[in-house]
């Protein structure tokens, strides 16, 4: 089984990848394009969600202990040279991108049908109405007192008590409906902003640190943190000029590294980074909260 294992992972990825941990793969550059540029300049998305229900898989790039040592050790001016960061960055807002859209698709799940915004807006009515019945009745007893007619005023105050009565008991129906509506039912989830997952108000804080803490929670929060890191080092520069492999064919439609530039179609960033993005590219950890608290992180 390990001899089969092993050359799987040599078809898939090289007999570099097999080498002993801290070993220099031979006949091969730290800038070959076979090199998984995340896993030099910081942690390869690959790695952070193994035997999670978000695992990835293996990377189909090249991890190499020795490989990142040299990056690690080179200086400053080198890595802007090689510009890892750039790619590093991308491939972070391109799985930060992803997982807010399964959010977003999560929440969506969790919104009432048609039917039970139906019964809300009638609920919001006639508590509505009773309001103005309320209101205009306490006016007309009032009137009633000063004119002397006790009687009748006694009984619209006796109808205004029954009036309130009704408001009361439509409150709690709302309150109910509010409650137990949405395919989140009587369980009233509500979705992690920073993983995606479904989360019950009804969880106890033992079963809310577990998530809080778990691998893939704490994954998709090192993945924000870190892209948000690299926006604010990265802005204002251009990536390095990479000239295409020898056998890369010749672009379409132009727009490689030179043409188009950094963000163009076709460019040294796909589509591009598409601005305004904080930890989640909605503007820090979708703007939501902390960590360790509530629905956030």
């Amino acid at each position: 089984m390990a001899a089969e294992q092993r050359k799987l992972l040599e078809q898939l990825m090289g007999d570099t990848l097999l080498l002993g941990p801290g070993t220099r793969a031979p006949q091969i550059s730290i800038t070959d394009p076979k090199v998984c540029p995340s896993y030099l300049a910081g942690t390869c998305p690959h790695d952070l969600f193994t035997n999670t229900k978000q695992d990835f898989g293996l990377c189909p790039k090249i991890h190499n202990e020795g490989l990142k040592t040299e990056y690690e050790a080179a200086s400053d001016e080198q890595k802007r040279q090689w510009g890892f960061d750039f790619d590093y960055m991308r491939d972070m807002q391109k799985y930060v991108d992803e997982c807010n859209r399964r959010i977003d698709s999560a929440q969506r799940r969790l919104e009432k049908t048609p039917d039970e915004i139906r019964q809300t807006n009638a609920l919001l009515k006639q508590i509505n109405d009773l309001s103005k019945t309320i209101q205009n009745g306490l006016l007309e007893v009032a009137i009633l007192g000063e004119e002397g007619q006790v009687n009748t005023a006694v009984t619209e105050f006796f109808k205004i008590r029954q009036a309130k009565q009704t408001k009361e008991d439509r409150e709690k129906e709302l309150k109910a409906l509010s409650d137990t509506s949405g395919p989140s039912g009587h369980q009233k989830l509500q979705v992690c902003d920073v993983c995606g997952a479904y989360l019950s108000r009804l969880d106890n804080d033992r079963r809310l640190a577990d998530h809080f803490y778990g691998k893939m929670h704490l994954g998709y929060a090192q993945m924000r943190k870190t892209y948000e890191q690299l926006r604010k080092e990265l802005k204002g520069r251009q990536p390095p000029h990479r000239p295409p492999p020898e056998d890369a064919a010749p672009p379409r439609g132009g727009g490689g590294y030179d043409e188009g530039g950094f963000g163009e179609r076709g460019g040294y960033g796909g589509r591009g980074f598409r601005g305004g993005g904080g930890f989640g590219g909605r503007g820090g950890f979708r703007g939501r909260g902390s960590f360790g608290g509530g629905q956030r992180w």
